[in-house]
């Protein structure tokens, strides 16, 4: 199943300059409220050490690319509609927003950490509005859309039919909810972490309800904070301060900066690697004044202080620490790490943490494959590993079958 980060945020936080930022797409971008109406999609990269240094190998990615050393493994991006508050209740494009985000897996928070936004999303003055309290509503709209959600088409009609019957309960909610890409095992962790897994649903109340919601929602689709615009006027001063409120990992971040930088590379002018600390500029004739100056300031005001633009690490961190996945690489030749077609260490895949080799070879690789497969074997050792082996990063893995 292909992992989806949605990226949410008020309108004009900057959330579709975080996707052209770090997919190199065009999506509209402006300071009027909802310009972003239909989701916006994209295709990013998150950033590895390829094994390829430590095999002393010269690489040949097909899925991937490979720059010093560095694997850059696609991801894919959403970037959805501005929420608002009352949403849930269809305010501003709320039903379509909360539509669209049901196919996502890891939700990115954009702020405006200048505090310069309403509720709405129309600009004020900095610092009138506090990108705390944006938090609290955000995850507050997300908590009720999944309330609404479980309570749809008569919950009470619903929940009488379990009154003695977990399992089943947990087997038909999960059909319920299966338009969100939500687990059983989600399901059954939300039920124990919000203490109803002995309580019989049809005597929840409205607090239960909310509270399963809350926590189904945080482990199905947990949200990571990035605190936009950290260099423009008292971006700083504000995310001192929401440090000490929130309780969770804050990424500081110039999506714009990134966005500058990764145009320049593209076009041949500097040279730039997603998520480094510095860049060379290659062209410097083809600059104007003010566009080195702009870089100037990337340099001294953003990279320099926080060591990158934050885009990078925030990808890095949705995918690594929140999605839990790892990274495989399959070869069919053991000796010079190759593929049938002799490409070198042809495709780093993403896999969840704790996926079994056959689960991988049937999910990743080709249910086909599946059918005929009699064992793997790890390319650094040689040694043969079984159907249930558990797959660590940076395997490389020869998949042997009957056909």
């Amino acid at each position: 199943m292909t992992i989806i980060i949605g990226i949410i945020g008020k309108p004009s936080a900057g959330k579709s300059t975080f996707l052209n930022a770090a997919c190199l797409t065009n999506a509209k971008v402006s300071e009027v409220p909802f310009t972003t109406i239909n989701p916006n999609n994209g295709v990013a990269h998150v950033r590895v050490k390829c094994v390829c240094k430590e095999l002393n190998l010269n690489d040949n990615p097909q899925n991937s690319t490979c720059i010093e050393g560095n694997r850059f493994i696609p991801i894919n991006l959403m970037d959805v509609a501005g929420l608002v508050p009352d949403a849930h209740k269809g305010k501003g494009l709320g039903n379509r927003f909360l539509n669209d985000l049901s196919k996502a897996d890891v939700l990115i928070h954009i702020l405006d950490i200048t505090g310069s936004l309403d509720k709405m999303g129309k600009r004020t003055g900095e610092g009138l509005n506090e990108p705390y309290e944006d938090i609290l509503f955000l995850e507050s709209e997300i908590n009720l859309w999944f309330k609404q959600i479980l309570e749809r088409e008569d919950w009470n009609k619903f929940i009488r039919s379990f009154a003695r019957e977990q399992g089943k309960f947990i087997n038909e909610l999960y059909n319920r909810l299966s338009g969100v890409k939500i687990r059983k095992s989600d399901i059954k962790k939300a039920l124990n972490n919000s203490n109803l897994e002995n309580v019989s649903p049809s005597s929840w109340s409205e607090g239960n309800i909310l509270l399963f919601a809350k926590k189904l929602r945080e482990i199905s689709k947990p949200i990571l904070i990035v605190a936009n615009k950290i260099d423009k006027g008292i971006g700083i001063k504000k995310f001192n301060e929401l440090k000490k409120k929130y309780d969770g990992p804050i990424f500081p971040c110039s999506a714009l900066a990134e966005h500058v930088l990764r145009k320049f590379e593209e076009n041949g002018i500097l040279s730039y690697i997603p998520g480094s600390n510095n860049f060379q500029i290659n062209q410097k004739e083809k600059l104007s004044q003010k566009e080195q100056e702009i870089l100037k300031n990337i340099k001294e005001k953003i990279l320099n202080t926080y060591d990158s633009t934050g885009v990078q690490e925030i990808l890095n961190y949705a995918i690594f620490n929140i999605a839990n996945q790892i990274c495989v690489y399959p070869v069919s030749e053991l000796n010079n790490y190759t593929d049938n077609k002799n490409n070198v260490l042809p495709d780093a895949i993403l896999v969840k943490k704790g996926t079994l080799l056959r689960d991988f070879v049937r999910e990743k690789i080709h249910s086909e494959l599946a059918e005929h497969f009699i064992f793997g074997i790890d390319a650094r050792t040689k040694k043969r590993i079984g159907e249930n082996y558990l797959l660590k990063n940076n395997d490389i893995i020869k998949i042997v079958t009957s056909k």
